[in-house]
């Protein structure tokens, strides 16, 4: 009797299998973006290995530093390119090509915009999550929010201090057969993100 119920309890409470087109992708500096996200993924994370030299073999042993891989989104972009312009602007101030008022001018224009997104209590732990850290609009939070098969949110993947890295370009091409709406790739890097079911 006790050995049937412990293989019961390690049955699944659910069966539902993940969908991939059940979510939702919310970035607070890009909501022009957000509305148009095609893909998203969840990062992987990797633990390196520390090898124990012993006389006969090599132990491998866990490492202590994590590794996440980038946040990646695909999306559509807008007929005025305004999302795509968006993007094109966070990248720009952040490595100012021109001057260093871009810099500046992106983030007191963001500022105005979001005025939450630059105020933080000063945490005491890396993992702790909240508003974007006080240099302001230069960084963003952003949620990749996984839907059920009903579409009501389930999952939340929350990314602290997300900037990004690299914006892809635009392929226009008269020769088209047909149309092919216009996508880029953004590549962001981030503080840490955690999952928390809701």
């Amino acid at each position: 009797m006790a050995t049937t119920t412990r293989i019961l309890s390690r049955q699944p409470q659910t069966l539902d299998y993940a969908s991939p087109t059940q979510f939702k992708f919310g970035i607070n500096i890009l909501p022009k973006v957000e509305y148009f996200t095609l893909t998203a993924n969840v990062p992987g994370i990797s633990l390196p290995q520390i090898d124990n030299q012993t006389p006969f073999k090599t132990i491998p042993l866990q490492g202590d530093n994590l590794t996440f891989d980038n946040l990646e989104i695909t999306y559509i972009i807008d007929e005025k390119l305004e999302n795509y312009i968006e993007l094109q602007n966070w990248v720009r101030a952040i490595g100012f090509p021109k001057t260093r008022n871009e810099f500046k001018s992106f983030r007191d224009t963001e500022s105005q915009r979001f005025p939450t997104a630059t105020t933080r209590s000063v945490s005491k732990d890396i993992g702790d999550t909240g508003l974007a850290t006080p240099d302001g609009s230069m960084f963003s939070d952003a949620t990749l929010t996984i839907l059920s098969s009903k579409n009501n949110p389930i999952i939340e993947v929350r990314f602290q201090d997300v900037f990004p890295l690299s914006v892809g370009s635009l392929e226009y091409n008269q020769g088209a057969s047909d149309i092919e709406y216009l996508v880029s790739n953004v590549t962001f890097s981030y503080k840490i993100y955690e999952i928390v079911a809701i």
